[in-house]
Protein backbone atom coordinates (compact mmCIF):
# COMPACT_ATOMS: atom_id res chain seq x y z
CA UNK A 1 0.00 0.00 0.00
CA UNK A 2 2.82 2.39 0.90
CA UNK A 3 4.42 1.96 -2.52
CA UNK A 4 1.19 2.76 -4.37
CA UNK A 5 0.55 5.72 -2.07
CA UNK A 6 4.01 7.10 -2.89
CA UNK A 7 3.75 6.51 -6.64
CA UNK A 8 0.32 8.15 -6.73
CA UNK A 9 1.81 11.16 -4.98
CA UNK A 10 4.67 11.28 -7.49
CA UNK A 11 2.19 11.10 -10.35
CA UNK A 12 0.38 14.14 -8.96
CA UNK A 13 3.67 16.04 -8.76
CA UNK A 14 4.30 15.17 -12.40
CA UNK A 15 0.81 16.34 -13.33
CA UNK A 16 1.26 19.68 -11.56
CA UNK A 17 4.66 20.19 -13.18
CA UNK A 18 2.95 20.21 -16.56
CA UNK A 19 -0.22 22.09 -15.52
CA UNK A 20 -1.05 25.79 -15.65
CA UNK A 21 -2.85 27.80 -13.00
CA UNK A 22 -4.32 30.06 -15.67
CA UNK A 23 -5.78 27.05 -17.46
CA UNK A 24 -7.13 25.61 -14.20
CA UNK A 25 -8.82 28.93 -13.45
CA UNK A 26 -10.30 29.05 -16.94
CA UNK A 27 -11.78 25.58 -16.40
CA UNK A 28 -13.73 26.99 -13.45
CA UNK A 29 -15.63 29.19 -15.91
CA UNK A 30 -16.99 26.17 -17.82
CA UNK A 31 -20.72 25.58 -17.53
CA UNK A 32 -20.36 22.36 -15.55
CA UNK A 33 -17.91 24.02 -13.16
CA UNK A 34 -20.18 26.99 -12.58
CA UNK A 35 -23.10 24.64 -11.85
CA UNK A 36 -21.01 22.75 -9.29
CA UNK A 37 -19.75 25.93 -7.63
CA UNK A 38 -23.31 27.24 -7.32
CA UNK A 39 -24.41 23.94 -5.78
CA UNK A 40 -21.91 23.94 -2.90
CA UNK A 41 -21.13 27.60 -2.16
CA UNK A 42 -24.63 28.18 -0.77
CA UNK A 43 -23.70 25.80 2.06
CA UNK A 44 -20.34 27.36 2.94
CA UNK A 45 -19.95 29.36 6.16
CA UNK A 46 -18.60 32.89 6.07
CA UNK A 47 -17.76 33.13 9.75
CA UNK A 48 -14.74 30.82 9.89
CA UNK A 49 -11.77 29.27 8.10
CA UNK A 50 -12.42 26.82 5.27
CA UNK A 51 -9.74 24.31 4.24
CA UNK A 52 -9.37 22.87 0.77
CA UNK A 53 -7.52 19.62 1.48
CA UNK A 54 -5.75 18.64 -1.71
CA UNK A 55 -5.80 22.04 -3.39
CA UNK A 56 -3.36 21.30 -6.23
CA UNK A 57 -2.67 24.57 -8.06
CA UNK A 58 -5.13 26.41 -5.78
CA UNK A 59 -7.66 27.40 -8.47
CA UNK A 60 -10.59 26.75 -6.11
CA UNK A 61 -8.84 28.64 -3.31
CA UNK A 62 -8.38 31.66 -5.59
CA UNK A 63 -11.96 31.47 -6.85
CA UNK A 64 -13.52 31.17 -3.41
CA UNK A 65 -11.36 33.92 -1.95
CA UNK A 66 -12.64 36.23 -4.70
CA UNK A 67 -16.15 35.31 -3.55
CA UNK A 68 -15.35 36.47 -0.03
CA UNK A 69 -14.65 33.15 1.70
CA UNK A 70 -11.78 32.69 4.16
CA UNK A 71 -9.99 29.77 2.50
CA UNK A 72 -6.72 27.94 3.17
CA UNK A 73 -5.23 25.51 0.66
CA UNK A 74 -3.25 22.40 1.59
CA UNK A 75 -1.56 19.73 -0.50
CA UNK A 76 1.12 17.05 -0.21
CA UNK A 77 2.56 17.99 -3.63
CA UNK A 78 5.12 20.66 -2.78
CA UNK A 79 5.62 21.73 -6.38
CA UNK A 80 1.91 22.58 -6.68
CA UNK A 81 2.18 24.85 -3.65
CA UNK A 82 5.32 26.49 -5.01
CA UNK A 83 3.64 27.27 -8.34
CA UNK A 84 0.61 28.61 -6.50
CA UNK A 85 2.75 30.94 -4.41
CA UNK A 86 4.60 32.16 -7.48
CA UNK A 87 1.25 33.02 -9.04
CA UNK A 88 -0.05 34.79 -5.93
CA UNK A 89 2.22 35.18 -2.87
CA UNK A 90 -0.75 36.29 -0.74
CA UNK A 91 -2.45 32.87 -0.89
CA UNK A 92 -2.72 31.06 2.44
CA UNK A 93 -1.21 27.65 1.73
CA UNK A 94 0.03 24.77 3.85
CA UNK A 95 1.98 21.61 3.08
CA UNK A 96 0.41 18.56 4.65
CA UNK A 97 -1.34 15.23 4.31
CA UNK A 98 -5.10 14.74 4.51
CA UNK A 99 -4.52 11.88 6.96
CA UNK A 100 -2.70 14.07 9.50
CA UNK A 101 -4.00 17.63 9.21
CA UNK A 102 -1.85 20.34 10.86
CA UNK A 103 -4.87 21.98 12.54
CA UNK A 104 -6.34 21.83 16.03
CA UNK A 105 -9.47 19.83 16.70
CA UNK A 106 -12.65 21.81 16.11
CA UNK A 107 -10.75 24.74 14.58
CA UNK A 108 -12.22 24.87 11.06
CA UNK A 109 -15.63 25.91 9.75
CA UNK A 110 -15.45 24.06 6.44
CA UNK A 111 -13.57 21.29 4.67
CA UNK A 112 -13.43 20.98 0.88
CA UNK A 113 -12.27 17.90 -1.01
CA UNK A 114 -12.59 17.92 -4.80
CA UNK A 115 -11.60 14.61 -6.40
CA UNK A 116 -9.01 13.67 -3.77
CA UNK A 117 -10.20 10.86 -1.51
CA UNK A 118 -10.67 8.36 -4.35
CA UNK A 119 -6.88 8.12 -4.68
CA UNK A 120 -6.16 6.12 -1.51
CA UNK A 121 -6.03 2.34 -1.71
CA UNK A 122 -6.96 2.07 1.97
CA UNK A 123 -10.18 3.97 1.32
CA UNK A 124 -11.50 7.39 2.30
CA UNK A 125 -12.43 6.54 5.90
CA UNK A 126 -9.22 7.70 7.65
CA UNK A 127 -9.17 11.03 5.79
CA UNK A 128 -12.85 11.67 6.52
CA UNK A 129 -12.29 10.94 10.21
CA UNK A 130 -9.47 13.47 10.22
CA UNK A 131 -11.74 15.98 8.48
CA UNK A 132 -14.34 15.45 11.19
CA UNK A 133 -11.69 16.00 13.87
CA UNK A 134 -10.65 19.45 12.65
CA UNK A 135 -14.18 20.69 11.94
CA UNK A 136 -16.16 22.47 14.61
CA UNK A 137 -19.61 21.08 15.50
CA UNK A 138 -21.88 22.06 12.63
CA UNK A 139 -18.89 22.52 10.31
CA UNK A 140 -19.49 21.83 6.63
CA UNK A 141 -17.95 19.07 4.52
CA UNK A 142 -18.00 19.47 0.73
CA UNK A 143 -16.88 16.32 -1.07
CA UNK A 144 -16.81 15.31 -4.73
CA UNK A 145 -15.96 11.77 -5.80
CA UNK A 146 -16.10 10.00 -9.20
CA UNK A 147 -19.12 7.78 -9.73
CA UNK A 148 -19.07 4.33 -11.41
CA UNK A 149 -21.22 5.49 -14.34
CA UNK A 150 -22.21 3.53 -17.43
CA UNK A 151 -19.04 4.35 -19.35
CA UNK A 152 -16.79 3.54 -16.39
CA UNK A 153 -18.53 0.18 -15.93
CA UNK A 154 -18.12 -0.65 -19.62
CA UNK A 155 -14.39 0.10 -19.45
CA UNK A 156 -14.01 -2.07 -16.36
CA UNK A 157 -15.95 -4.91 -18.01
CA UNK A 158 -13.73 -4.72 -21.10
CA UNK A 159 -10.57 -4.75 -18.99
CA UNK A 160 -11.76 -7.79 -17.05
CA UNK A 161 -12.57 -9.61 -20.31
CA UNK A 162 -9.02 -8.90 -21.47
CA UNK A 163 -7.54 -10.22 -18.22
CA UNK A 164 -6.37 -6.76 -17.12
CA UNK A 165 -6.47 -5.27 -13.65
CA UNK A 166 -9.01 -2.59 -12.88
CA UNK A 167 -6.37 0.18 -12.61
CA UNK A 168 -5.53 1.79 -15.94
CA UNK A 169 -2.20 2.88 -14.45
CA UNK A 170 -0.52 0.48 -12.02
CA UNK A 171 1.28 3.37 -10.30
CA UNK A 172 -1.70 5.71 -9.91
CA UNK A 173 -4.58 4.65 -7.71
CA UNK A 174 -8.08 5.85 -8.47
CA UNK A 175 -11.44 4.44 -7.42
CA UNK A 176 -15.12 5.30 -7.70
CA UNK A 177 -17.95 5.31 -5.14
CA UNK A 178 -21.68 4.93 -5.50
CA UNK A 179 -23.85 7.48 -3.73
CA UNK A 180 -24.79 4.83 -1.15
CA UNK A 181 -21.14 4.00 -0.40
CA UNK A 182 -20.38 7.70 -0.13
CA UNK A 183 -23.20 8.32 2.34
CA UNK A 184 -22.13 5.32 4.43
CA UNK A 185 -18.52 6.55 4.61
CA UNK A 186 -19.54 10.09 5.58
CA UNK A 187 -21.94 8.93 8.28
CA UNK A 188 -19.37 6.50 9.70
CA UNK A 189 -16.90 9.39 10.05
CA UNK A 190 -19.37 11.48 12.08
CA UNK A 191 -21.22 13.55 9.52
CA UNK A 192 -24.91 14.17 8.98
CA UNK A 193 -25.50 14.06 5.24
CA UNK A 194 -27.31 17.21 4.14
CA UNK A 195 -27.36 16.71 0.39
CA UNK A 196 -26.14 14.27 -2.25
CA UNK A 197 -26.44 15.03 -5.94
CA UNK A 198 -25.01 13.77 -9.24
CA UNK A 199 -22.96 16.33 -11.18
CA UNK A 200 -20.92 16.91 -14.33
CA UNK A 201 -22.91 14.73 -16.73
CA UNK A 202 -21.45 16.73 -19.60
CA UNK A 203 -17.98 15.54 -18.64
CA UNK A 204 -19.13 11.92 -18.80
CA UNK A 205 -20.09 12.67 -22.40
CA UNK A 206 -16.71 14.33 -22.97
CA UNK A 207 -15.21 10.91 -22.35
CA UNK A 208 -16.98 9.63 -25.46
CA UNK A 209 -15.12 12.18 -27.63
CA UNK A 210 -16.39 13.31 -31.03
CA UNK A 211 -19.16 15.94 -30.89
CA UNK A 212 -18.85 16.25 -27.12
CA UNK A 213 -15.26 17.55 -27.03
CA UNK A 214 -14.43 21.18 -27.71
CA UNK A 215 -10.88 22.47 -28.27
CA UNK A 216 -9.09 23.21 -25.03
CA UNK A 217 -8.52 21.77 -21.58
CA UNK A 218 -11.24 19.16 -20.95
CA UNK A 219 -13.74 21.58 -22.46
CA UNK A 220 -17.15 20.23 -23.45
CA UNK A 221 -19.19 21.42 -26.42
CA UNK A 222 -22.53 23.23 -26.11
CA UNK A 223 -24.14 19.96 -27.25
CA UNK A 224 -22.53 18.08 -24.36
CA UNK A 225 -23.60 20.79 -21.91
CA UNK A 226 -27.18 20.71 -23.17
CA UNK A 227 -27.42 16.92 -23.26
CA UNK A 228 -25.76 16.74 -19.84
CA UNK A 229 -28.54 18.86 -18.37
CA UNK A 230 -31.12 16.56 -19.99
CA UNK A 231 -29.40 13.44 -18.60
CA UNK A 232 -29.29 15.00 -15.14
CA UNK A 233 -33.11 14.98 -15.24
CA UNK A 234 -33.93 11.73 -17.05
CA UNK A 235 -30.94 9.52 -16.05
CA UNK A 236 -29.19 11.31 -13.18
CA UNK A 237 -27.10 8.41 -11.88
CA UNK A 238 -26.20 6.24 -14.88
CA UNK A 239 -24.41 9.19 -16.53
CA UNK A 240 -23.19 10.93 -13.38
CA UNK A 241 -19.47 11.72 -13.56
CA UNK A 242 -18.95 13.02 -10.04
CA UNK A 243 -21.10 12.94 -6.91
CA UNK A 244 -21.34 16.01 -4.69
CA UNK A 245 -21.94 15.33 -1.01
CA UNK A 246 -22.61 18.05 1.56
CA UNK A 247 -22.20 16.95 5.17
CA UNK A 248 -22.47 18.63 8.55
CA UNK A 249 -20.23 17.71 11.49
CA UNK A 250 -22.25 16.35 14.40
Amino acid sequence: MAKLYDTTRQTWENIWDEASIEVELEALTYTRSQELIAAYTRHLPRDGVILEAGCGLSAAVINLRERGFNVIGMDYAFNALQKSRQYDPTLRLQAGDVHALPYASGSLAGYLSFGVLEHFEHGMGPALQEAARVLRPGGILVLTIPYPNVIHRLIQWRRSRQGQGRLTNDEFYESTYTQHDLIREAEAAGFVVVEVQPTSHAFTLWGLGGPFRAPGYYRTTPLADWLGRVLRVIAPWPFNFSTLLIGRRK
